[in-house]
């Protein structure tokens, strides 16, 4: 990998907590969820490698519970020992080599029930996130979640969730991705065309007793 290569999220620093400005969920005043602000934050790269003809930008939570058996359950907490999946919040690929960052907004600027669209943008190719799948069946949210939308962790569980905003530098234009792909897909059509990657964390919690 280039060295030099480098994202930056100005919102909050590596590692600190995600304000609930970027946040799907957070901790309500009459119950344990309330909706967040879901906006998009500003995102920033530099210094891409000799080469580089696109970009592309993968964010997900590997922390996520394996089972949905206690998740958000009155009376019950998700262990920490329970085995963790990574989901997927954000997929933007063939962003034109000459855009150096995004705009606090451009990708989301509020919850969307039924979600956003996928496809091409002003700023590349968007794919679905993982909400897709968490609101399979709910008659009020169910659909395609395209572009960003930001955590929501289980306002039960034991641990901290930590959310990776990762650019990738690549050599070619396109990935050549349709429709509503999903996080394997970019990962697969990836492989071998990654110049340079960089990230920038944030951690998250919807649980009063766990400190983010």
């Amino acid at each position: 990998m280039a060295q030099g290569f480098s994202v930056q999220i100005p919102s909050w620093e590596h590692g600190a907590v995600i304000p609930a400005k970027f946040a799907f969920g957070q901790p309500g005043t009459d119950g344990p969820f309330a909706l967040g602000g879901n906006t998009s934050p500003a995102i920033a790269w530099a210094d891409a490698p000799e080469g580089t003809r696109s970009f592309a930008i993968v964010c997900h939570d590997p922390d996520v519970p394996s089972s949905g058996e206690d998740v958000n359950q009155e009376g019950k907490t998700v262990p920490a020992d329970l085995p963790r999946v990574r989901f997927y919040h954000w997929l933007l690929v063939d962003i034109p080599a000459g855009v150096g960052g995004l705009d606090e907004g451009a990708a989301s600027q509020g919850v969307t029930a039924r979600g956003k669209s996928v496809g091409k943008t002003e700023h590349g190719v968007t794919g679905k996130n993982d909400y897709t799948g968490w609101f399979a069946g709910d008659a009020d949210m169910e659909g395609t979640y395209g572009s960003y939308d930001g955590p929501c962790p289980p306002w039960n569980d034991s641990i901290i969730h930590h959310y990776h905003f990762e650019v990738f530098a690549l050599d070619v234009e396109t990935l050549g991705l349709e429709g509503d792909f999903g996080g394997q897909d970019v990962l697969d059509a990836m492989e071998g065309h990654v110049l340079a990657s960089a990230s920038h964390m944030g951690t998250y919690s919807m649980n009063p007793a766990v400190s983010a």
